[in-house]
């Protein structure tokens, strides 16, 4: 036993052209790095490209920041008062219509005659 070579395990390695096989990686060939990768701004995926030109047109980090945390708030702010304008529109309609069917119902004849009234003054 003591004459037989040491146990390499063979592992799975994937050759340049894309290829599976089990080898041992020290008898392959060196693999030679090209060069660095260039991304370029528009292969960046779209949640970050406002970032990205932010960031490079020196606005800096803090102004993004900001507009990510700002964004939301202003809309949130936004739905807010709208809500608030309706419900206080929808008060002032309600209030405007029992007003006017109380003052119809006490002035008697559909308000007629304050209509009769107000033409006699006219002559």
């Amino acid at each position: 036993m003591e004459q037989l070579p040491a146990h390499r395990p063979l592992t799975v390695v994937q050759l340049p052209d894309g290829t599976h096989v089990y080898a041992d990686p020290a008898q392959l060939p060196v693999h030679q790095p090209t060069g660095p990768q260039v991304v370029h701004i528009h292969q960046a995926p779209p949640d970050r490209t406002v970032q990205r030109i932010a960031l490079g047109s020196g606005v800096g980090a803090g102004a993004v920041a900001a507009g990510v945390y700002f964004g939301p708030l202003l809309v949130g702010v936004l739905t807010a008062i709208a809500a608030n304008l309706a419900m206080l529109t929808f008060l002032a309609a309600v209030l405007v219509w029992g007003v006017v069917t109380i003052v119809r119902a006490v002035g008697g004849n559909g308000g007629k005659s304050a209509a009769k009234k107000a033409g006699r003054k006219g002559r």
